[in-house]
């Protein structure tokens, strides 16, 4: 399947089905791994809770706490808790069910805040995405060691300014950030909640990385096990995700078994749109590669 396709599975899967005023129904894409990606169910939420506002209030947070697994071969409910409507202020909750089960809690806010102070941390300069080396150029001779990424759903164009973890380790180097221009693989419709929600299904891609690139480890290549506790988005600016944004992570900080990943979300013109803290469970077996 091409990645035009791959994007237009992602637009369907965000085109929920609205079941009565604050349930709907969201399906899974054509490729999936063992459970349902992280980033996409909070994109299905975050579309949930912009889909029962009563103000056009951009969204400035997203908290989401990972309960249990999904399951892709069932479909997703998203119940929707009106919890505040005012023209300036809102918030949702949206609990993620399957069978009954409670698997994924998300609280949306959202703020219309004016103008005020602006300061904000600087982009990295690097240059023009467009010379940057495309994700199948880093896969190649690389699909046995990373099928899962390989073999996965490619609605966002990746490219990376660094060497991705599988070549990084190959090397034999290490490396305490990770930094990605991305961008949409098909033109977006004219809707701010889809390209919010493109950045937020892209938020849970790469975030988790710097916290084995920094002990110079792969996926693939080291037997690593991660899976997200939690994960939050707040949102400084309005997004355009049919542009060029770039993902900078890194990790302040890994003990007891769990990773951080923090992440800046940065325009072309280095303006800082979204920024990004994930909490992982991270265990990694040494000598069992």
């Amino acid at each position: 399947m091409s990645s035009k396709a791959d994007f237009d599975e992602l637009l369907a899967i965000l085109d929920l089905e609205q079941r009565d005023e604050n349930t709907f129904v969201g399906v899974h894409p054509s490729k999936n791994p063992i459970r349902t990606f992280g980033g996409q169910m909070m994109a299905q939420a975050f579309v949930a809770a912009g889909r029962t506002l009563k103000h056009a209030v951009p969204p400035s947070a997203m908290s989401v706490h990972f309960i249990a697994g999904g399951d892709p071969d069932i479909d997703l409910e998203f119940h929707v808790a009106r919890l505040r409507d005012e023209r300036r202020f809102a918030n949702r909750r949206v609990d993620v069910m399957q069978k009954g089960q409670l698997i994924t809690t998300a609280m949306v806010s959202y703020l219309a805040g004016g103008r005020g102070l602006e300061h904000a941390v600087p982009a990295p300069e690097l240059g023009d995405p467009a010379q940057v080396a495309p994700l199948d150029e880093l896969l190649r001779g690389y699909e046995h060691v990373v099928p899962h990424f390989a073999n996965a759903l490619h609605p966002i164009e990746w490219r990376y300014t660094n060497d991705p973890a599988w070549v990084m380790r190959d090397k034999g180097e290490r490396l305490e950030h990770n930094r990605v221009w991305m961008k949409a693989h098909g033109a977006m419709p004219d809707d701010p909640v889809l390209h919010a929600a493109a950045l937020v299904y892209s938020s849970d891609t790469t975030v988790l990385d710097s916290i084995i690139t920094t002990h110079g480890l792969s996926w693939g290549h080291d037997r690593i096990f991660a899976v997200t506790a939690n994960h939050t988005v707040w949102f400084h600016r309005p997004v355009r995700f049919d542009d060029w944004v770039l993902y900078s992570t890194n990790s302040p900080v890994a003990a007891d078994s769990r990773g951080l990943g923090t992440g800046h979300f940065f325009d072309r013109s280095g303006q800082l749109l979204a920024t990004v803290v994930q909490e992982g469970i991270v265990k990694y077996f040494p000598g069992r590669s």
